[in-house]
Formats: C-alpha cells, sequence, structure tokens
C-alpha cells in the first residue's frame, strides 16, 4: 500500500505538496493507494486501475497538541461514488477520545457491513511515539479486530511477533517518519513479513526516498518476491530514466484479470 493522506492532518507534507506529480510515477508499483477524496479527486486519474483505501476519519490538525479527536468526515455512500474498495479511519486507544474513535470504528463497520465495504482500521499514537511497545500495540490491534476491523494497521516494534499473534485480523504495517537511510526502511519491512505482516503502508519512507521509483519497487521485491534487504537494496542501484526503471527484471504490479 501507498501512503498518501498525510495532508489530512500535516498540509502539505515535503514531497507530497503536489500530490499528483508524487502519485503518478509511483502507482504501477503499489497494489492499493491509501488517500484522500479530496487528493482522489484532484490527483488521480479516473482511468488510473489501482484500488483505492479511502481515508474517512479527519478533524484535528498537527497544530492541536491532541489529535485524537477525529470523527468520520466522509460517509460510506461517498466512498462507494468514489469506487473505494475499502476504508480507512484512525483510532486512538488511550488517548483523550479513545471512546470517540472506537464508537466510529464500531459504526463505520456496521455501515461497510450493509455495502460489502471492508474497513481498515489505524492504530494512531498521536505524538506519543513511545506508546509504540508491543504490550501497547497488541492492546490496541486486538480491540479493532474485536470491534470488527478487517484489517489493521500498525507499526513495527520489539516482540512484533507477540503483536501478530494477538490479532485475529490481517495485520499491515506503517512506514512511520522518514527513516535516516533506506536500508533501515527495508529493514523494517523485512522484518515486518518475516514476522507475519501480510504487507506494509508506506509513505514518507518512499516518496521522500532520493530515488522513489526504485524505493517502491525495492519495498515490493521484499514483499512479494520475499527478497533479502540486500537483494533489495541492489534494484536502488538500477539506472532510472523518466522515473522509471531500465531493464530491470522486477516487474510492476499485474492488474487482476476480470
Amino acid at each position: 500500500m501507498l501512503a498518501v493522506d498525510h495532508g489530512y492532518f500535516m498540509g502539505p507534507t515535503h514531497r507530497l505538496e503536489k500530490p499528483r506529480e508524487t502519485i503518478t510515477p509511483l502507482l504501477p508499483y503499489c497494489d492499493a493507494i491509501a488517500l484522500t477524496r479530496g487528493v482522489l479527486r484532484s490527483s488521480l486519474d479516473p482511468s488510473a486501475d489501482v484500488p483505492v483505501i479511502l481515508r474517512v476519519s479527519g478533524g484535528a490538525s498537527v497544530l492541536n497538541e491532541d489529535l485524537s479527536h477525529e470523527d468520520i468526515t466522509t460517509s460510506i455512500e461517498e466512498a462507494i461514488r468514489l469506487n473505494a474498495c475499502a476504508v480507512a479511519l484512525s483510532v486512538f486507544v488511550g488517548a483523550p477520545h479513545e471512546h470517540e474513535s472506537l464508537v466510529n470504528l464500531s459504526k463505520l463497520v456496521d455501515e461497510g457491513e450493509r455495502y460489502g465495504m471492508p474497513v481498515l482500521a489505524i492504530t494512531a499514537v498521536g505524538k506519543e511515539l513511545e506508546k509504540r511497545d508491543a504490550r501497547y500495540l497488541s492492546l490496541a490491534t486486538r480491540i479493532c479486530a474485536e470491534l470488527g476491523a478487517h484489517v489493521v494497521k500498525t507499526y513495527y516494534c520489539d516482540g512484533f511477533d507477540k503483536v501478530i499473534e494477538g490479532c485475529p485480523a490481517p495485520i499491515v504495517v506503517a512506514g512511520g517518519p522518514k527513516f535516516k537511510t533506506d536500508r533501515e526502511a527495508l529493514e523494517l519491512v523485512k522484518s515486518s513479513v518475516d514476522l507475519g505482516a501480510v504487507g506494509v503502508d508506506m509513505g514518507r519512507n518512499i516518496w521522500q526516498s532520493e530515488r522513489p521509483v526504485p524505493m517502491i519497487r525495492a519495498v515490493r521485491s521484499i514483499v512479494h518476491e520475499r527478497a533479502t534487504v540486500d537483494e533489495a537494496l541492489t534494484i536502488l542501484q538500477e539506472p532510472v530514466k523518466d522515473g522509471t526503471l531500465v531493464n530491470s527484471s522486477r516487474r510492476a504490479r499485474t492488474p487482476a484479470k476480470t
């Protein structure tokens, strides 16, 4: 999954100031794209065949200390009109507005079930990054699964195997803030899928990379081909022309046959 929904609370994030320019060269290499309806309408061509995970929660910005004061900002009917394949919202376990976010998740699951729309629950931690430990993430992911989330997005941590074991729903791992090196980001991907994550939802570690197209292909090689980190890093050294890798043996995403 390619995450480009940061602007809903962060504004024009570095290298995502013009979403269309950032998104377009990366689309052939992602299995799904996570964004808001505003960016979907303005920056994704209707002819694009990449599945959309539509962000439907919001209501807070980085100017506020408490980011947990969110609500549902996009209806399920709107998600259907926009041809989304799933909807996503943040859940803030342990935050001041924990109750509201959990109830929002439950209501969204109910609405989704009526229309056959899967729900992705995101275990947000606000600005308290120190909560990214196995005990906290096990609690948060399990609650999301218990309330009916079809997929749960969370962070990688020490003891991540315990988080996987305690969550009956499939887990995808968030890329989080930009790492200092591409190797660190790829090591996160490798550790996540090796321990049982079904995939990753990466944003800044791809489109803030100095070589975003090779980087997303490197991530893809680990997720789909079980490449090693060193094998994935070789993709970053391949020549690029007009945003496309030249003479690469790694293929782009192949649309499903209909």
